[in-house]
């Protein structure tokens, strides 16, 4: 359980201290925005593209693994959207979220860490497998379904277009595909990229975990409580459950490629979804208090699970 406290604990820290910072208004409301652009367009590509480029590409193309992980998040998000949209009564662009928030991992403001913790400088690949992926594949596909939402062209086909053209001009798409292409080129970082990318990406985490404590005041957690608990109870529990089941049924993995999807899954929602949810202004407020219930609760989940694998 201590590898999970020691890297759950400063995650709602740095939410509280936002939270705080608001609340004796030493930054205004407008500072949340403010840093939560800053992420979405300074910090957060150079933790994409280092994700990819700093790994070999036959690596991070674990097809089993990464087939494994989607199909863990495509079997519960699939029956959580319909709720979204018929109990919920969600516009596409919130039903989208909905989505992202109950699926979208942690991986890596929680799961790397983690990973470092329990199993070893080592074990951590997993993780920096489903980082990539979660971020080239749900944060593209989000983006895509938003724009969807909030177009105005005359023909859905212009109106798919528009929102294709949204997702491959953003830097949530390009900053993946020039870190796959670099280490698909072999070409290596000189340091002083390295460096300044590895600085960029260090203000990610913080500043976006920052940003949603400061958005969280003045807004009670229990707002829309029956669609947030369900969020948690999908993330915590069922994706963790579908994810196990084709591990060891479909696609028969070994023993760690399932420990480390598995506990990918388990993962409480990350706080790019606040990021992506902020930057259009829609299911922000229920996102954050998804993000925050699922971050405590999973102290105890987690380490459940780490016992499980026999690593507690």
């Amino acid at each position: 359980m201590s590898a999970v406290i020691n890297v759950a604990i400063p995650v709602f820290a740095i939410m509280f201290a936002g939270y705080l910072a608001g609340r004796f208004r030493v930054l205004g409301s407008s500072s949340s925005e403010a840093l939560n652009a800053f992420v979405y367009w300074f910090a957060l590509p150079p933790v994409l593209f280092l994700s990819m480029a700093s790994e070999p590409v036959e690596k991070i193309l674990d097809w089993p693994f990464i087939w494994t992980f989607l199909g863990g998040m495509a079997i519960v998000a699939i029956p959580s959207i319909v709720l979204a949209r018929t109990v919920f009564r969600n516009s596409l662009g919130r039903v989208t979220l909905h989505g992202l928030t109950g699926v979208f991992s942690n991986t890596g403001y929680i799961g790397i860490p983690l990973f470092l913790a329990a199993f070893g400088p080592d074990g951590a690949l997993p993780a920096v497998i489903a980082t990539a992926v979660n971020n080239a594949v749900l944060l593209g596909l989000t983006i895509l379904l938003i724009e969807m939402d909030g177009g105005d062209g005359p023909s859905p086909f212009r109106l798919f277009g528009n929102a294709v053209l949204a997702v491959v001009r953003g830097p949530l798409f390009l900053a993946p595909l020039a870190g796959l292409l670099w280490s698909w080129a072999g070409l290596g970082l000189p340091e002083p990229a390295t460096n300044f990318l590895s600085l960029m990406a260090a203000a990610a985490a913080p500043c976006a975990l920052f940003a949603m404590g400061l958005f969280m005041v003045g807004k009670p957690i229990t707002s829309g409580a029956p669609e947030v608990g369900w969020m948690v109870f999908v993330k915590l529990i069922a994706q963790p459950f579908a994810t196990w089941w084709l591990a060891v049924t479909v696609f028969d993995l070994d023993f760690e490629s399932t420990r480390g999807v598995v506990l990918i899954a388990a993962l409480p929602t990350g706080a790019l979804a606040f990021v992506m949810a902020q930057k259009y202004g829609i299911f922000v407020q229920r996102c954050s208090a998804a993000i925050l219930v699922s971050t405590v609760v999973s102290v105890f989940t987690v380490s459940a699970l780490l016992a499980w694998f026999g690593m507690a």
